[in-house]
């Protein structure tokens, strides 16, 4: 059975727009942050893309259908990167500009054709961003946070797929034209409805996934917010600020600074092999022993879900690793007393100012990235970045 061009894109506005708004009503109820909310906007886009398309289907001279629609798209699949830059905590400022660039340039590239562009009007305009946006997403899911995730390796390999559809459809596109048998065929309306419908379907299963796999820590540290502001637990904005005047006045004076990132992996899985009761415990009990082992004048803040970070002024690279060692030493006594005998994987990454200069920003990208490494790694308790 072969299906109209109108019929195929109801059908994939159908499943887009069901897929999206059960993503979506699962976000408000779920009262979700950061990544989720990205990815809802993701949901979003892509609905108007398909109430656009089936509205240029359905009406005469109907180009600006085509403008809104190509816009919606590349801002679906810009946020779909964005959401998994925001899941690993990585910068927004520069990725949000170039996403809002993107979305404004397919818009216009239309426009500017007008009714005279005809169906493929402003179609570079929208491959290009496309295939840029869905690599580098797929490149995301494999890097920080999401890289030990199989879960994110699933979205990954979906935005990978989407990213090497449109090469390919881009290449068949300038070499051969929109009205080819080849490009009608492999990489036509049609086509590409039934591939959207794939995706997206996997997609959103996938972004569930992945925000509930975040939910149990959040219900941890909603549970210890009024404990934090006891034991001196700063928010992440907070410590922002104190960390940004620290630099400051260390860089005058030529101090050295160093930043220690402490990560809690694994907490997730021994909640659901041991219960959320031993989780809340080994979370409450990491909390508790950062502050209490870093030193008396550390600045200790949270960093994500999964993370606290140190920040002092140090004598010299071995004081600094003498101190994050002793952080590590303790946290290990301290999980090793509840939970039954159930330790996490900890690991303790260190930043100094002599290597990666005094930018607040940069240095908890570098004790995070060390943390990381240091958690990956059964060899390594505490790892300092030295450089390059």
């Amino acid at each position: 059975m072969t299906l109209d061009l109108a019929s195929v894109l109801i059908m994939t506005a159908l499943v887009v727009n069901v897929s999206g708004v059960l993503f979506i009503l699962e976000t408000l109820l779920r009262r979700d942050e950061g990544a989720g909310r990205i990815w809802s906007i993701a949901f979003l886009a892509a609905m108007l893309t398909t109430l656009a398309y089936t509205i240029w289907v359905q009406s005469e001279g109907a180009w600006w259908a085509i403008a809104v629609g190509n816009a919606a798209f590349v801002a679906g699949t810009g946020c779909m990167w964005l959401g998994c830059r925001r899941f690993n905590r990585r910068d927004m400022r520069w990725s949000s500009i170039l996403v809002a660039v993107a979305v404004a340039a397919a818009a216009t590239a239309v426009a500017i054709e007008g009714e005279a562009g005809g169906d493929w009007a402003g179609a570079l305009w929208m491959f290009v961003p496309l295939l840029c946006f869905a690599g580098a997403g797929a490149v995301e899911c494999l890097r920080g946070d999401m890289r030990e995730s199989r879960t994110a390796w699933v979205l990954g390999a979906v935005l990978g797929f989407q990213s090497l559809y449109y090469v390919s459809r881009t290449t068949a596109f300038v070499t051969s034209g929109p009205d080819s048998a080849l490009f009608q065929a492999a990489f036509g309306t049609i086509s590409t409805s039934y591939l959207t419908v794939t995706l997206t379907i996997v997609a959103v299963v996938v972004t569930s996934v992945l925000r509930a796999s975040r939910a149990p820590m959040r219900g941890y540290l909603r549970e210890t917010q009024a404990v934090d502001e006891e034991q001196g637990i700063l928010s992440e904005g907070s410590f922002a600020v104190v960390l940004e005047g620290m630099c400051r006045r260390a860089e005058r004076r030529f101090e050295p600074i160093a930043v220690t990132a402490v990560r809690l992996d694994d907490l997730d899985q021994i909640s659901t092999a041991f219960g959320s009761d031993v989780a809340g415990a080994l979370a409450a009990t990491w909390r508790t022993g950062v502050r209490h082992h870093a030193p008396t004048n550390a600045v200790v803040g949270q960093d994500g879900h999964t993370g606290l970070v140190v920040g002092i002024a140090v004598a010299s690279s071995q004081e600094a690793r003498r101190q994050a060692g002793a952080i590590y030493r303790g946290l290990f006594d301290d999980l090793g007393k509840v939970g039954g005998g159930v330790i996490p994987v900890v690991g303790v990454g260190v930043a100094l100012s002599e290597t990666a200069g005094y930018d607040p920003a940069e240095l908890m990208r570098v004790a995070r990235e060390a943390a990381s490494r240091a958690a990956a790694n059964v060899e390594t308790s505490v790892l300092v970045d030295e450089g390059d």
